[in-house]
């Protein structure tokens, strides 16, 4: 490989993979009947969510490290994360001895900032900072620079891209030989997994075809792409916290500007609807980020029939609490929910009319928040109405101009869709 991948090589994943031999999970590689039959293909699922600390993020942490000298490993590390790098390294000051400082952003789920605890114990402090990876980032590493405390980024570093791209060895081990993939998805927040992935198999797996996804309100790699340099986002949607990053790493950009995995966007909603579908079908316990995989493969569904297709699910740390919000999302990506502004005349019978003459016999009516007005002749209220079928929303709206109803289709990226959801 020229420079620009010179920092990280193949046999630097070897070397990783050996040392990590002890240390994580060979994860299971899981056939996936519903996917497979659904694609005509064959899926097989990367359960990076259920290592120890539920995602991929160990493998780097520990390789990074467990490289430290005497005296850097004396001085204690700084790490900044979005809460799955954070779990990694928690762990990894705990089984070396070595002190962190946890830098996380203020709204990370917490459930993961609980398992960073009980993760790094007494040999952890975590400070909670900024509203995104970015922001906290900027204080992490000044804090480093401070204290001269080694800094163990989340990315941008080829002991990190070494280690996460250990999870293509097992890929390669697991399938066996002639039985290679043709097609790896992965998801991308900064860029290490991916580019950890790609280094490996331009070496041992030529033929296969990389993926990077990333969440379409946070694709910060196909901005560095298009830029021919990382850019920072001027915002992201946060969402989908493992993957939330404004600006790609360096080292990732200059490995994947090389050796040029595809990208690809998926929507917050269809992550939440693939999120859904794994746990009701599979069982699977993903969290945002940890579906951006499998979510890609609607768009490669002509390319991928006949083939053999490794989705990595990369995360399983996933806070009970958001399911109410991951299945509004999903709803409303599959055009199942719509909420309207709808100007009534204020008086009696006319939300009843509303029932009878304009709600489908399916219908449901969700959300109604109406405040009635004194001296007015109408009363604006919020309505959201949930569908059997999408198909089910032009007859809706249809017999709502019939009956002379005055409103406003709530549009998504409008300040009060924002606050109903």
């Amino acid at each position: 490989m020229d420079d620009l991948t010179s920092t990280v090589s193949a046999q630097d994943i070897n070397d990783a993979y050996a040392r990590l031999l002890t240390v994580v999970r060979r994860t299971e590689l899981q056939p996936n009947d519903r996917l497979s039959k659904l694609y005509e293909c064959e899926v097989y699922l990367k359960r990076e969510d259920l290592q120890s600390v539920r995602s991929y993020k160990i493998r780097g942490a520990y390789n990074l490290m467990s490289q430290l000298s005497s005296s850097e490993r004396d001085a204690g590390i700084v790490c900044a994360s979005a809460g799955n790098h954070a779990q990694g390294v928690a762990l990894t000051c705990a089984l070396l001895g070595v002190c962190g400082s946890v830098y996380m952003p203020q709204n990370t789920p917490r459930q993961k900032i609980d398992r960073v605890r009980a993760f790094g114990g007494d040999n952890v402090e975590i400070e909670l900072i900024g509203d995104t990876f970015d922001d906290t980032y900027a204080v992490a590493a000044q804090y480093s620079r401070e204290t001269g405390k080694t800094f163990v980024h989340p990315f941008d570093d080829p002991r990190i891209v070494a280690g996460q791209g250990t999870v293509a060895c097992e890929i390669a081990e697991q399938l066996g030989a002639g039985n290679e993939p043709d097609f790896i998805f992965a998801p991308v927040g900064g860029g290490g997994l991916v580019s950890g992935i790609s280094v490996f198999s331009a070496s041992a797996l030529k033929q296969v075809k990389i993926v990077g996804v990333e969440p379409a309100g946070a694709a910060c790699l196909q901005a560095a792409m298009a830029n021919h340099g990382p850019i920072t986002l001027e915002a992201i949607d946060t969402f989908v916290d493992g993957a939330a990053v404004r600006r790609a790493g360096e080292l990732p950009y200059n490995i994947c500007s090389q050796l040029l995995p595809e990208l690809v966007t998926v929507t917050e909603g269809a992550i939440c609807t693939e999120l859904i579908k794994l746990y009701q079908t599979e069982g699977v316990i993903a969290e945002p980020a940890g579906a951006l995989s499998v979510t890609a493969l609607a768009a490669f569904k002509d390319r991928i029939i006949g083939k053999r297709v490794v989705c990595i699910i990369s995360g399983g740390n996933n806070d009970i609490s958001r399911y109410p919000e991951i299945l509004e999302r999903s709803l409303i990506d599959q055009g199942l929910k719509h909420y309207f502004l709808i100007e009534f005349p204020q008086r009696p019978g006319a939300l009843r009319r509303y029932l009878d003459e304009a709600l489908g016999p399916d219908d449901d009516i969700t959300v109604f928040e109406y405040i009635k007005k004194s001296n007015r002749e109408y009363g604006p209220a919020l309505v959201g109405v949930e569908l059997t079928r999408n198909s089910d929303y032009l007859g809706l709206v249809e017999r709502m101009k019939a009956i002379g109803l005055r409103y406003e289709v709530i549009s998504r990226d409008s300040a009060l869709f924002r606050f109903v959801l």
